[in-house]
């Protein structure tokens, strides 16, 4: 059945809340392969759970508005992988992996997907695919079928399983994104940065932190390590994957190409409970690196509703083709802010599943 059938008129434009989401699901607009898991569902986002197989294929690939996913595959795989007993996903390979999670989306509603945050900090660079898809991580409104995750480790080889969550996805409808003005008046009314006068123009201005954080600017990945197992949290010593980075007085780093930092931003952010928030990943204008993977921000991240006083964003950082001096206090980043349909039922941070809400400089959960 197609979700539309349920949808109420004059429904409010935004993103869909955890409870929209559960609607959702129940009117048959997600169409989950095994019942959702209890946490699956967060504020403003769910979680996409790998399904029973995986293809390491020989590039990555857009669809385009004429073919299906599995067309591609079978024109590029090597071979296919079984997923349910665990496989490691080494660095370097293109995965192509079925998720268990499909759509019937009404035809007033979208969605986009990101990396999960503990995916993003730990190199992992995945993005969501649909059947005759021109644009990655992009859901077009109406879109009936299967959804797809590519895979590419960067830094760390991982293990996966049917069930893993490396993905989230969000549910949009109209245009619920803040301009600049909207921004401002928002900000007046409730903080998003402990700033006076941020920077708005394209989203509030984030910089990053090298005045250290108890004795440390940041983190530097090792290469050649073991596997990260991505559904063990906890089980992983940092210096076994991390070099850590002392502060050296300079309040500067020079990135290194081709090596994963993970850095901090210098101001603490808060998501009010009806809006949430995304990281814009690459601003070519304010250098030639990328800051972030992982961009969804939760209504409540950092926010005094949900028990917070402020929240850094941790930054994901790998610098292209050219050295580059990233100085303390450098805009790297800006933050986008839309509008919920409807304040969520649950804020991040309220629970215990809400593993960053007080961080500052901090890797992944699967580090101890």
């Amino acid at each position: 059945m197609r979700a539309e059938t349920t949808v109420k008129a004059g429904a409010r434009d935004g993103i869909l809340p955890a409870q929209a989401i559960a609607t959702l699901a129940q009117a048959g607009g997600i169409c989950p392969a095994t019942p959702f898991a209890a946490d699956q569902i967060q504020p403003a986002s769910l979680d996409l759970r790998l399904g029973a197989r995986a293809y390491r294929v020989r590039t990555s690939f857009l669809p385009g508005a004429s073919r299906t996913v599995d067309a591609c595959v079978d024109h590029l795989s090597f071979h296919a992988i079984d997923l349910r007993p665990g496989a490691v996903l080494e660095t370097g390979c293109v995965y192509i992996a079925e998720l268990q999670e499909t759509l019937a989306l009404p035809a007033d509603l979208a969605a986009s997907a990101n990396p999960k945050s503990s995916t993003g900090r730990i190199d992992v660079f995945t993005r969501v695919i649909t059947d005759r898809a021109e644009a990655f991580d992009q859901v077009e409104a109406g879109y009936a079928g299967p959804l797809y995750a590519e895979i590419s480790p960067r830094t760390f080889p991982v293990l996966v399983r049917t069930g893993s969550r490396l993905s989230q996805i969000r549910f949009r409808r109209g245009q619920p994104r803040l301009g600049e003005a909207e921004l401002a008046a928002l900000h007046a009314r409730t903080p998003l940065v402990n700033v006076a006068a941020p920077s708005l123009l394209g989203g509030v201005a984030v910089s990053v932190d090298l005045s250290g954080f108890d004795g440390l600017i940041g983190y530097r990945a090792k290469r050649h390590t073991g596997l990260v197992d991505v559904d063990a949290p906890g089980r992983h010593a940092v210096d076994a994957f991390w070099e850590r980075l002392p502060s050296d007085g300079s309040a500067s780093l020079i990135l290194d190409p081709g090596q994963f930092y993970i850095l901090a931003s210098k101001e603490a952010v808060q998501v009010p409970p009806d809006h949430a928030a995304e990281m814009v990943p690459f601003d070519p204008l304010v250098g030639e690196f990328r800051v972030h993977y992982a961009g969804f921000f939760d209504p409540g991240f950092g926010h005094a509703a949900a028990g917070g006083t402020g929240a850094r964003a941790v930054l994901e950082v790998r610098s292209r083709d050219v050295p580059f001096l990233l100085e303390d206090g450098q805009i790297v980043g800006r933050l986008v802010y839309e509008r919920l349909s409807e304040e969520p039922s649950t804020l991040y941070g309220a629970g215990a599943g809400s593993n960053y809400q007080a961080q500052g400089l901090k890797l992944s959960k699967h580090f101890v």
